[in-house]
């Protein structure tokens, strides 16, 4: 049997929808089972996000460190956002929140992973993609500004090698850097030769 996640969907005989907030909502859908039982799923409506492993020339991943109110903890991330944007291509999202978020541009983008977050309780899909060939955009050059959990974050350069061994040890929590720390060092053992494109299909 081929080991590869596939498209499936089971009848669902009934939804509704329980909460919506701004950016997600709560859906209950009522769904036909094996051996034709009858479940009820809860799960989380979000439309899906991006983040970014920044590689620098020197083999360094960017982390920037933000507060995450349901944790209670200060988190060391990759730079992420929403895909919020109707018709924008994730890599442009990507592009938009490296440099919203961290004031970084890249000249090299390659599809790293795709993650279902939480698929038991929540649709969000996650595109980690690979930037290198960064550079830091000139202070003149921004045009963003800073709000609520984003403002006074910092940025750092640290080791790949580095990076993973902090994601063994439990010191980065956060899913989507673990995975693509993880990722992009599986993925430099050829050169980055066997990642996707940017563009690659969902």
């Amino acid at each position: 049997m081929k080991v590869a996640d596939v498209p499936e969907e089971w009848e669902v005989l009934a939804t509704a929808e329980r909460f919506q907030a701004r950016v997600i909502g709560v859906r209950t859908d009522t769904v036909r089972m094996p051996r034709d039982a009858v479940a009820d799923r809860d799960y989380v409506v979000h439309p899906g996000s991006v983040a970014v492993l920044a590689l620098d020339d020197q083999n360094r991943v960017l982390l920037l460190r933000q507060y995450r109110h349901p944790v209670r903890r200060l988190l060391w991330e990759l730079p992420a956002g929403l895909r919020d944007v109707a018709g924008e291509a994730p890599v442009r999202t990507a592009e938009r929140e490296l440099a919203e978020e961290a004031a970084y541009r890249a000249e090299t983008w390659h599809t790293l992973l795709d993650l279902f977050n939480s698929p038991g309780m929540s649709d969000e899909r996650i595109r980690v993609f690979l930037a290198r060939g960064v550079s830091e955009i000139p202070q003149d050059e921004r045009d963003f500004e800073h709000h609520h959990e984003e403002i006074d974050m910092p940025v750092v350069w640290i080791p790949l090698v580095e990076a993973v061994q902090k994601a063994l040890a439990g010191e980065i929590h956060n899913s989507p850097a673990v995975a693509g720390i993880l990722a992009a060092y599986a993925a430099s053992a050829d050169g980055f030769a066997s990642l996707r494109p940017a563009d690659a299909p969902e």
